[in-house]
């Protein structure tokens, strides 16, 4: 695991210090649906503004990560929460994405869900589907050639959920 792990909620001045890797990971078009060529300004409402709380983890007071909780579906379906991880490429391997993960089911559990799901968990994304296994959570569904994906072309899509 990540020793001197700090998460805490993002404040709107973390953007900047989110926004290298975020661009870097959605530019890889490889796990996330959002355009490779999203702009700050839209990336910034996507990460910190529409979900209810973003949350950034730091380490010697370097932000190396980062996570948004927000309802899955409104109403009827509000009790279910949804959930987006990124790892600075260059923090990978270290356990922050199981520490992310298992923040954020505690926060879940704090605001009232009853449940998590990842809704779009791209199945050649072979790292990510491991760990959400590892922590208990289930492929409830597959979405044939859901995620165009930017190296291999259309590929599956996970419905993940705990």
């Amino acid at each position: 695991m990540a020793l001197s792990l700090n998460i805490r909620e993002a404040q709107l001045a973390d953007w900047d210090r989110i926004w290298p890797f975020f661009s870097d990971i959605v530019r890889a078009g490889d796990s996330y649906p959002y355009s490779p060529d999203i702009s700050k300004e839209e990336g910034f409402q996507q990460w910190m503004v529409m979900p209810q709380f973003t949350y950034v983890a730091e380490q010697s007071g370097e932000v190396v990560a980062t996570y948004y909780i927000k309802l899955n579906q409104a109403s009827l379906g509000a009790h279910v929460s949804n959930c987006g991880y990124m790892v600075s490429p260059s923090y990978r391997g270290g356990g922050i994405a199981s520490q992310l993960c298992l923040h954020s089911q505690s926060i879940a559990v704090t605001l009232g869900y009853k449940a998590m799901q990842f809704n779009l968990v791209v199945s050649s994304n072979s790292s990510a589907v491991h760990l959400w296994t590892k922590l208990g959570f289930e492929t409830v569904g597959r979405l044939h050639k859901a995620f165009d994906h930017q190296k291999l072309g259309f590929v599956d899509a996970l419905v993940i959920y705990k």
